[in-house]
């Protein structure tokens, strides 16, 4: 009976050891991926999973997207963001709305910063001016 046990602990401790999900940013103690900087802003953080659940931190939104055009991470199941109004909060980046705007400067100084809701982007442009992207756009203008 021992001998079947084994088996089966050491399937399962593979199997959940390799979940693709997202996983808690450990700020103030985890480099960018992309620029190595320290990871301090809940407010512009991201991160990558890919389809194995390796997990990628990155410093701000534009750091994913560089890393993204570079191509040094590939094979992605999972785009993930800061919601800026949800501090620490990972959302989905491909339903996220993006926001640049000079009123709020993020980590690398691309003024971008996403938001779970569109709703909540529209209320942060009238109060700052910029310009709001859909992930589309963003991909786009990371393409050039």
């Amino acid at each position: 009976m021992k001998k079947q046990i084994i088996p089966l602990l050491v399937f399962l401790g593979l199997a959940l050891g390799c979940s693709v999900s997202p996983q808690p940013i450990d700020y103030g103690h985890v480099g960018c991926h992309y620029c190595s900087m320290t990871i301090v802003d809940k407010q512009h953080a991201a991160q990558l999973v890919t389809s194995k659940g390796k997990v990628f931190n990155f410093d701000a939104v534009e750091c994913m997207m560089n890393s993204l055009k570079s191509g040094n991470v590939s094979d992605i199941s999972l785009f993930l963001v800061n919601d800026f109004d949800h501090p620490g909060e990972l959302v989905d980046a491909t339903k996220a709305t993006y926001l640049i705007s000079e009123k709020i400067p993020s980590p690398m100084g691309a003024f971008l910063s996403a938001f779970s809701e569109q709703q909540a982007a529209q209320q942060v442009l009238a109060m700052n001016d910029g310009t709001l992207l859909s992930w589309n756009d963003l991909k786009q203008q990371y393409e050039q």
